[in-house]
């Protein structure tokens, strides 16, 4: 089973909306696929109990309280951790995940944080020995502005380089409220988001 933990000590980067479009990208491949929903409000879960059941099924593993076991005959695992974790929350969450993925907004407070927690995440012994994959994802960018442009530069100097760039737009926010993904639209305004994920899907293999 591969597992993906996506999480960041700062809330509001768009951790839940990686998460899911992850997971639907697993399930759209054929893989028997898994959302453990680690944050108390549960937006993985209720996003799923809004999803069509006509879609690729992903199962709903509710973790806000304790992580629990995978169910017998998972393939993928996307977990959605909790905005504030604590130093065993990141240690106990990357023992049981293959990648991190790292969400971060464009600007200086999100960066500082981002950056602090990138700081806990190298000193993880899975992470420090290269036996963990950190990727960083640019998340609501606006091409062209400066803070935008500057993400590159800062996170690549701090050994995270960034893996892939999410326009903002506000077909994110309709697509979680149908339980969809711009992954799994077929206008052609959709398609031109979706390709955005391609460099870290790839790596997600």
């Amino acid at each position: 089973m591969r597992t993906v933990l996506v999480g960041n000590i700062k809330g509001g980067c768009g951790k839940t909306t990686l998460a899911t479009h992850i997971a639907c990208a697993f399930a759209m491949a054929g893989h028997a696929t898994a959302i453990g929903d680690c944050d108390r409000q549960r937006s993985s879960l209720n996003w799923l109990r809004r999803r069509p059941e006509t879609l690729a099924s992903i199962t709903g593993l509710d973790w806000s309280k304790d992580v629990g076991t995978p169910p017998k005959g998972l393939e993928r695992l996307v977990i959605d951790a909790p905005a504030a974790m604590h130093h065993k929350d990141v240690e106990d969450l990357i023992d049981i995940s293959d990648v991190v993925v790292v969400p971060v907004l464009p600007g200086a407070f999100d960066e500082d944080a981002t950056a602090h927690f990138l700081e806990r995440l190298s000193k993880v012994k899975a992470v420090r020995k290269n036996k963990r994959l950190v990727a960083v994802i640019g998340n609501r960018l606006r091409p062209g502005t400066k803070t935008s442009d500057h993400l590159d530069g800062f996170f690549g100097g701090l050994g995270f380089p960034v893996v892939a760039r999410l326009r903002d737009s506000q077909i994110y926010p309709t697509v979680a409220a149908g339980g969809t993904s711009v992954l799994e639209a077929t206008d052609r305004r959709a398609r031109s988001y979706a390709a955005e994920w391609a460099p870290l899907l790839a790596l997600l293999g």
